[in-house]
């Protein structure tokens, strides 16, 4: 028998299970597979042989039309970091010999930068013995959009939907009274804004949307943001500011660390959340008006019923992809998205050499933000506009939508 194991992992998004969904229409429709599992909590689950019957679970189309629209991780998530294999092989040993035992030859890992380490990790280590019957593919997968080789991520439409639906919605509630006041937005994105660029979304049908938006990647000068709300204090009774969480300033350091414990996960990231506060504090020191913090956290990554139809559709062609390849013989591969052109929007399937990925970081560019550092420029708004079109149509039970769990 030939059987196929899909698993998930890392921060969940709106789309992760559209990617699995993909990869299950694929392998349904292949001749090559035998049986579909799904590991429960990730690389985890597959050391722990924590196993779920895909066929049994997903019995028709409706089944993976519901699967599309739910949030979260259907199958579980973990975040467990492999050995480094040249000090400690046993978890690989151990990895084969459970696919051997459960007859899986396609093994198709869907998440972000440090899921596609493990998927590298895994393909190679299967390249160094000699192993050739057992194919490992990434399916990526972010909010963040860092994943290096692919156009954009899975997950990030939609999260850029709901991002710059929220700051219209916002920016429209802001403006009711005419005193003095500041709101500041904290928007997910450790080391890259992508995330927090979304915010300008806000203006695309002449609203204002926020007036300053600060991303991760120029320094973040605590005297420049004052100068600059003050400016537009000036100008307007209510300021609206986006920031990602992992502003830095000049020396590299986090502004929120002035109030995290210094705490890192199991890969070594920083706990982040936290720089709205200190803004906050900041501009009731410092300036004195009404001032409030918002942090969206995580509402921004599970808002399925807000999803970009597009972000949907290509979520579910790169599990296909990750799947196909698998089948046709490849392995040590990220499936990844390359744009063709962004009017009309045209995008083709690919796949990557996942070395290529891991431990990487996709950044935005400096042409995406203005010189003076607190907005994003027209290249931006090109690029993020035809990933949140469409909206994904949504089936509802009992007035809310409907979802469903694979274990």
């Amino acid at each position: 028998m030939k059987n196929l194991l899909v698993a998930q992992s890392g921060g969940p998004t709106a789309a992760i299970n559209a990617t699995v969904a993909g990869v299950v229409t694929a392998a349904m429709a292949s001749a090559k597979v035998d049986g579909i599992w799904g590991a429960v909590n990730g690389i985890k689950g597959v050391l722990e042989e924590r196993f779920v019957d895909l066929r049994k679970q997903i019995a028709n189309t409706q089944d993976l039309d519901v699967l599309c629209q739910t949030p979260a991780a259907a199958l579980g998530s973990c975040r467990f970091k492999l050995k480094n294999i040249q000090e400690d092989d046993s978890q690989f040993k151990e990895i084969i010999r459970i696919f051997r035992k459960h007859e899986i030859s396609y093994f198709i890992y869907a998440g972000g930068n440090d899921s596609m380490d493990t998927v590298d990790k895994l393909s190679a280590y299967c390249k160094e013995q000699g192993i050739t019957d057992i194919k490992v593919m990434g399916a990526p997968k972010t909010i963040d959009n860092d994943l290096v080789g692919t156009d954009h991520c899975p997950g990030f439409g939609s999260a850029a939907k709901y991002i710059g639906t929220t700051f219209a919605e916002l920016e429209r509630d802001c403006h009711v009274y005419d005193t003095k006041a500041v709101t500041i937005v904290e928007v997910m994105g450790r080391n890259a804004g992508w995330l927090t660029a979304a915010s300008a979304l806000a203006r695309n049908n002449g609203g204002s949307g926020p007036n300053l938006i600060y991303l991760c990647e120029p320094a973040f000068s605590i005297e420049g943001f004052l100068k600059d709300v003050k400016k537009e204090l000036k100008e307007h009774d209510s300021v609206l500011v986006a920031i990602s969480e992992g502003i830095k300033d000049a020396a590299g350091s986090y502004i929120s660390e002035q109030v995290q414990s210094g705490a890192v996960d199991t890969f070594g990231h920083s706990y982040i959340a936290g720089s709205a506060r200190v803004l906050e504090d900041v501009v009731r020191k410092e300036i004195g008006c009404k001032v409030r913090s918002i942090e969206l956290n995580l509402m921004q990554r599970c808002a399925s019923h807000i999803a970009s139809a597009v972000d949907i559709q290509e979520s579910r062609m790169l599990g296909m992809t990750a799947c196909q390849m698998a089948l046709e013989g490849e392995s040590g591969l990220m499936a990844a998205v390359e744009r063709v052109s962004n009017d009309p929007y045209e995008v083709r399937f690919v796949g990557i050499p996942v070395s290529q990925v891991s431990n990487q970081e996709k950044k935005v560019p400096r042409d995406f933000i203005n010189e003076e550092g607190n907005d994003v420029t027209d290249k931006m708004m090109a690029y993020l506009n035809p990933l949140i079109q469409g909206e994904a149509p949504v089936i509802y039970e009992n007035g809310i939508p409907k979802h469903v769990s694979l274990y």
